[in-house]
């Protein structure tokens, strides 16, 4: 019965996002199985565990390295793990341009070019969190942010 639960667990809360602790990332011990409590009329049972996992909560000024997966007029999104955030172009140095001619699009000045597939480094500038994901703004027009080379 033990290992039915613990692979229940793995499945069940492993790569999951809650609001209050961010995305579960992985599940690495578990502490405590209680005894398990029969629902009356269902004819299954409910377990109570206590497990350590591994977290992750994106909060604000966060600096994080991302990869672009797409880029438009309006600015680009850019995956960091399960965290999907997309950077304005307000949020872009003003020496950028977007470039809708080119395949693919992309944002470029002299020295860089944005597209997708590129790895940046960003800084959060704000999270809004639901109950199951987390969406976050941020922005590479400080220093030392923008393309990892």
């Amino acid at each position: 019965m033990r290992e039915f639960v613990t692979k229940r667990l793995y499945q069940d809360v492993e790569g999951t996002c809650t609001g209050r602790y961010g995305y579960i990332v992985a599940v690495i011990a578990i502490l405590e199985i209680q005894m398990g409590k029969i629902i009356p009329g269902h004819g299954s049972a409910e377990f109570e565990v206590q497990y350590a996992a591994i977290l992750f909560k994106p909060f604000k000024n966060e600096v994080m390295d991302a990869v672009v997966h797409t880029v438009t007029k309006m600015g680009f999104f850019a995956s960091a793990g399960p965290l999907e955030i997309f950077v304005s172009q307000n949020l872009i140095p003003a020496d950028m341009e977007f470039d809708p001619n080119v395949n693919p699009p992309s944002y470029h000045n002299e020295e860089v070019k944005i597209e997708s597939g590129t790895l940046v480094r960003v800084k959060i500038a704000g999270t809004r969190i639901d109950a199951t994901k987390i969406y976050a703004i941020g922005t590479i027009k400080e220093d030392y942010l923008g393309v990892i080379e």
